[in-house]
């Protein structure tokens, strides 16, 4: 992947973080909580594919090894998960970006797949099932997972055009 490759994946990515944050408190507001939590998750899923793509040579360092696509070609995994960044594979990457970008990578990362959860199981007001017993606290985290992925997008924005002033 060239570096203009990667800018145009990088740019794209950002820009579906900050829709998709956008979205999530609209959903909020409109107290659709489990899709509001679902889209949050999504932006920092965007957030950490971008910063994924800034620092592929990181990526290609820990993930040395090529993957069959649906097409039968070959890729380089790095260049695979940056792609597609499955949920699966979240904590993973964001464990090999902390060395670049910091705790916040797998703080948000961690924040993130919580309120994944929450979209897809819902609330457990009784503790036990889930991370969350209030709505209190899915809304409190979904703002907070917003407005870092949007801080955090804006940070790797700088990174992409240093030449842009802030």
């Amino acid at each position: 992947m060239d570096a203009w490759g990667i800018k145009q994946k990088v740019e794209t990515r950002l820009q579906a973080a900050l829709a998709e944050a956008e979205l999530a408190l609209r959903f909020l507001e409109e107290g659709l909580h489990r899709n509001a939590a679902g889209r949050a998750f999504q932006a920092w899923k965007a957030a950490l594919a971008a910063a994924a793509a800034l620092a592929r040579d990181e990526m290609l360092k820990r993930y040395r090894r090529k993957v069959a696509t649906r097409e039968d070609t070959e890729v380089e995994l790095a260049d695979w998960l940056i792609a597609l960044m499955p949920t699966g594979r979240l904590w993973e990457v964001a464990r090999v970006l902390r060395r670049i970008y910091g705790d916040v990578v797998v703080l948000l990362t961690a924040l993130a797949l919580n309120l994944h959860e929450v979209q897809h199981n819902g609330l457990d007001e009784s503790g036990v099932l889930s991370k969350y017993s209030t709505l209190q606290q899915v809304k409190k985290d979904i703002k907070e997972l917003t407005q870092r992925t949007a801080q955090f997008a804006e940070t790797l924005k700088q990174h992409l055009n240093p030449s842009t002033p802030p």
